[in-house]
């Protein structure tokens, strides 16, 4: 029953708290934004491949847009037209994933 309720958005006060465990992540309008760099674009492919697995096992999914050794990363609740815990939530595992060595190479 919670996957049906809207989430609520954060306050900007919350967002700027949220921030600080996220380096290199900024708000983008009612986006939370990040470029990831990588040292091959088969890397930023695989970096993809765990991001899209993170997304579906919590059922949010980012906008992502793949480059030449870079992925940019789009997150919004666009249930809720803004930033929900939905973001940040993601958003850290997607930071745990970029920590991940299999994606240095």
């Amino acid at each position: 029953m919670l996957e049906s309720m809207k989430p609520e958005l954060l306050s900007e006060s919350a967002i700027l708290q949220q921030l600080i465990s996220l380096p290199g992540w900024q708000v983008e309008g009612k986006e939370l934004v990040k470029e990831f760099r990588f040292t091959s674009y088969m890397a930023g492919i695989e970096f993809v491949r765990q991001v899209a697995v993170l997304a579906e096992e919590r059922n949010h999914h980012p906008d992502l847009l793949v480059g030449w050794r870079k992925v940019i990363v789009r997150l919004s609740t666009h249930s809720a037209e803004g930033l929900t815990w939905l973001d940040f939530a993601l958003a850290g595992q997607i930071a745990a994933a970029e920590a991940a060595p299999s994606n240095l190479s």
